[in-house]
């Protein structure tokens, strides 16, 4: 549904409310077979983050049409959390029938598009930052979320609190870049995001991961760790919970590019900066 031809129409007098309330209330829902899904298509219009669609325990015939409705419906489609063979054979048979698609790298994410999904050098920026290699996954959902969402990311990765002096380039760069919120994606003690929040002036969004050990199995050391920080202005998410963060950090770029556009940030009254 487009929703600025509706309303165009309703100023000139083509159509009235009903005719306005039946289009949205038909459009609203996207359905699936029988009683498999039904899709949230109008959820960017009203919320400014698309529908995300979660690959784990879907069948794969099951997803390949959700992601078609949704292509059909907004014309972008994420998919998140898919295995390493779903991962696979989605893209390609997407890519074969003539979409767009950007796969995560070391992921199992993808995003596609009917239309090639560039964006302008003026877009909002987040910055995005993970511990570990084996964080990268994470670190990518929140990439792809922030990309479908209409914002740029300054990506830093591996650069744990295991070498400390890795994150200086990394603080220095999302600096420059003057970003208006910072992922930090950790698993083992998930000890980098409190490090960060406690040297940047932005908001700051933990993501804990699976990744861990003994006491910190399946990211609950991460999560607890964070949760615990005693620095402020960190939120933390779920674990493995990628997809949220990026959507967080958009939402709050989004907003203030609106308040300080980027083509003029002589406007913005925040001065980034480490603690020396």
């Amino acid at each position: 549904m487009d929703l600025s031809r509706l309303m165009k129409k309703y100023s000139n007098g083509e159509i009235g409310i009903n005719e306005i309330q039946r289009e949205i209330s038909i459009e609203n829902i996207g359905y699936i077979g029988e009683n498999i899904a039904r899709l949230d298509v109008q959820r960017e219009t009203r919320r400014g983050c698309p529908e995300v669609i979660l690959a784990l325990n879907k069948q794969y015939n099951d997803l390949y049409e959700i992601t078609l409705m949704t292509l059909q419906k907004t014309g972008l489609a994420l998919i998140t959390k898919a295995s390493q063979e779903v991962f696979t054979k989605l893209s390609t048979q997407l890519k074969q029938e003539g979409y767009m698609t950007e796969t995560a790298r070391r992921g199992t994410t993808i995003l596609v598009s009917a239309k090639e999904l560039t964006l302008a050098e003026n877009s909002p920026q987040i910055g995005i930052i993970c511990a570990g290699t084996s964080d990268i996954p994470i670190a990518e959902e929140a990439r792809m979320m922030a990309k479908a969402m209409g914002c740029v990311a300054d990506l830093s990765y591996d650069v744990g609190i295991a070498g400390l002096h890795r994150l200086l380039p990394a603080l220095r760069s999302i600096i420059e870049k003057n970003v208006e919120a910072v992922v930090v994606v950790a698993g083992m003690e998930g000890a980098l995001p409190s490090v960060i929040s406690a040297l940047v002036d932005v908001p700051v969004i933990g993501v804990p991961t699976s990744i861990g050990y003994g006491m910190g199995s399946g990211g609950i050391g991460a999560l607890t760790s964070m949760l615990q920080t005693c620095t402020f202005g960190l939120a933390v998410m779920n674990i493995d919970n990628g997809i949220g963060a990026g959507a967080f950090a958009a939402l709050i770029c989004k907003r203030m590019s609106m308040i300080h556009p980027r083509k003029d940030d002589s406007l913005r009254t925040c001065s980034h900066g480490v603690v020396s």
